[in-house]
């Protein structure tokens, strides 16, 4: 038994399992599908989010009772919460300015390892947030700024070090993609192995850190992003993660109540041993998956993170294949993209579906052109790409 589902209140908390599920995914489609949709949900409600918790914060400051007590004040005032939403909500803003072009950081070869850079930075803050707990209180507990109790221990240990490989997990920085409609920033190398391998590390991590939360942000919140991204959305599983990370995060700052204090809220059993099994499960999946990216980059003699390691498998070609045309990317490219920046689109656009082994761009001279730099692989190599 993972959580305490089975009491007189057992049918709300699975309704709210459900609610929170569909909401998700529903708010989802509404943030990728419109560039309204997407400023609307992380500028417009994410300032206020921001008002009201700075109003929160500063009347709290000043001594004023209503502030005091309000949940935002009491419930959600560690840093970690903080640095979680406005990590979430950078992803969001930099997943967007890739996938509209938006400035000349949006159409930068440089900045297509942003995605990378900042689920690395949301991971970190996981595991600086597991380890704290060891540091505080290994083989005991600790109770944080808002009264939650946490068991410090080895499974704090083993989940942070997950979490560490689970970083060097994200393979093909650079190989990252615009949709049709420009409705998604696909990342065809960030397949089910990476997938897999963060849902349960997450899982672990919120059941360790967020034992009033894990059931909404370790279940509800993880499949979410995945259900769309294993089944209509290929490619997109990082954007989605992103956009329903940073809904969940700004809900929770303004009504921390629907997880910790209503009819819907959930504990886990918050168990050592529990938890111990849990990390070693996350520690197991993220060592398995780090073993099979180092065993494809060897077989196709690439270096995972300035290369695609999946190509060809079955994922990345559907990923691959929801790119946008290349008369439909030019169409809708700013007028202010220069001819290197055009070239360089195109380019990854042109490449077949099934991805071309050692695949790298390089700008040849200022006027535009381009050339591609290909590992040569053997014919052997070729037929091995699966």
């Amino acid at each position: 038994m993972l959580f305490d589902v089975y009491g007189p209140n057992a049918l709300y908390q699975w309704s709210g399992l459900v609610m929170v599920l569909v909401a998700l995914i529903l708010l989802n489609e509404f943030a990728r599908r419109t560039k309204a949709g997407g400023i609307i949900m992380f500028f417009g409600m994410a300032a206020v989010m921001t008002v009201y918790c700075l109003a929160v914060e500063i009347s709290a400051a000043m001594g004023a009772d209503w502030a005091l007590a309000n949940p935002t004040h009491t419930d959600m005032n560690s840093w970690f919460h903080y640095a979680k939403v406005y990590a979430a909500l950078a992803g969001c803003i930099g997943f967007m300015a890739l996938k509209y072009s938006w400035g000349k950081i949006g159409r930068s070869h440089w900045f297509k390892a942003f995605p990378f850079v900042i689920v690395a930075i949301n991971i970190l803050i996981a595991v600086v947030s597991d380890f704290e707990s060891a540091f505080r209180a290994f083989g005991t507990t600790w109770v944080t700024t808002e009264g939650v109790t946490l068991h410090g221990g080895w499974h704090n240990v083993f989940n942070g070090v997950a979490g560490l490989l689970n970083i060097a997990c994200m393979t093909g920085w650079f190989g990252i993609y615009i949709s049709k409609k420009r409705q998604d920033m696909l990342w065809p190398d960030m397949t089910w192995v990476f997938i897999i391998s963060y849902d349960i590390w997450n899982f672990c991590y919120t059941y360790n850190n967020l034992p009033t939360h894990s059931w909404y942000a370790g279940i509800a919140l993880l499949l979410a992003p995945t259900i769309a991204g294993l089944m209509w959305n290929k490619g997109g599983w990082i954007q989605n993660r992103a956009f329903t990370l940073a809904m969940w995060c700004m809900f929770c700052q303004m009504v921390p109540m629907f997880a910790n204090d209503s009819i819907f809220a959930v504990q886990s059993v918050n168990n050592p041993d529990v938890n111990l099994v849990v990390s070693l499960l996350a520690l197991v999946a993220n060592i398995a998956a780090l073993a099979y990216i180092i065993y494809r980059s060897k077989k196709l003699g690439v270096n995972p993170y300035k290369q695609e390691v999946f190509v060809g498998t079955k994922d990345f070609r559907e990923a691959m294949a929801r790119r946008a045309d290349t008369a439909y990317l030019l169409e809708t490219m700013p007028k202010s993209a220069t001819a290197p920046e055009i070239a360089e689109t195109v380019a990854y656009n042109e490449l077949p579906a099934e991805g071309t082994i050692g695949y790298v761009y390089v700008a040849k001279d200022g006027a535009g052109d381009a050339i591609v730099d290909v590992a040569k692989a053997s014919d052997d190599t070729e037929r091995r790409n699966e």
